[in-house]
């Protein structure tokens, strides 16, 4: 029996800053809270049910992230993952279990830092048309799902609503300046090699993956969630072939089965049958524990 999603918060006393598709960001007066609800999106609708312990994955699997880049990339970690609660927060621990970090206020850069390390989704479209991803030129007769031969950086613009849009390295650097446009960059491009290199040894493809970066106290700090299913494109490594699209670890599997609906993909949104809930689940706790080698 599945457990019961967590869609909802509110923490009475505790200060809501901002409520995101998934997230919920609180004040902490010199910190911030966030907290990784259920809640599941496509084609940028949320969905009236979730899927359980998808919160609980999100967080733990950027806990590990953030442990394993902590050497070379400062990020805007003040928890551990099993760190007990303070004292204001305990009231709502059951709530709060797993599925929380306190954080330090960064002030979070105006670009999405996207990495590419194979042609897949909006850049597979772009590469047919113009051979090029985001305006980087590619070399001619990549297939699907083809591996680059290097991963490329290539940044996107913040949307509140709807889907965020691909801009090149320059218009980046005229929105954040040349200076830290550079360096979110490298950083990206660092984390990127370093997290696809690992994940290969357990079974799993990171085709592509969206960073974010804030800044304090002059330094550039990876922030919110890093190399998780869903801000990542993981791909099963034993049965990838290019070619043709790739099952994946992430919410593909919500997607297409809304595919085969009747619906106009615009609010309200159909509610996800259990079987759907169920298997979305399993993936991500499979990618969970491939990641980590162990169970959540």
């Amino acid at each position: 029996m599945l457990n019961e999603p967590l869609l909802q918060l509110e923490l009475p006393g505790i200060r809501k800053l901002k409520s995101g598709k998934v997230r919920e960001v609180y004040d902490l007066g010199d910190r911030l809270l966030f907290v990784a609800t259920d809640r599941i999106s496509a084609f940028d609708c949320i969905m009236p049910n979730g899927i359980p312990r998808k919160g609980e994955v999100l967080t733990q699997i950027s806990y590990f992230w953030f442990a394993q880049t902590a050497g070379f990339q400062p990020n805007h970690l003040l928890s551990q993952a099993d760190e007990a609660l303070p004292a204001a927060l305990q009231p709502f621990a059951a709530q709060l279990a797993r599925r929380c970090m306190i954080v330090k206020k960064a002030k979070p850069l105006a670009i999405e830092c996207v990495v590419r390390g194979y042609l897949a989704g909006s850049g597979w479209k772009e590469y047919r048309e113009r051979q090029t991803v985001c305006g980087v030129k590619l070399p001619a007769g990549l297939q699907e799902s083809s591996e680059l031969p290097e991963p490329i950086f290539t940044p996107a613009t913040k949307a509140e609503s709807g889907h965020d849009e691909n801009i090149s390295f320059e218009e980046a650097a005229r929105i954040v300046g040349g200076d830290v446009a550079e360096q979110a960059r490298a950083a990206s491009l660092k984390i990127y090699k370093f997290a696809r290199e690992y994940a290969r040894q357990r079974g799993i493809i990171i085709a592509d993956t969206k960073f974010e970066f804030g800044e304090f106290d002059g330094k550039l700090l990876l922030i919110d969630e890093v190399l998780t299913p869903d801000s990542s494109r993981f791909w099963p490594a034993d049965q990838y072939q290019a070619g043709r699209g790739q099952p994946s670890f992430d919410k593909q599997f919500v997607r297409d089965y809304l595919e085969t609906l009747n619906w106009n993909k615009l609010p309200p949104a159909p509610a996800l049958p259990p079987e759907v809930v169920a298997k979305t689940q399993a993936k991500y706790l499979d990618a969970y524990a491939r990641l980590t080698g162990k169970a959540l």
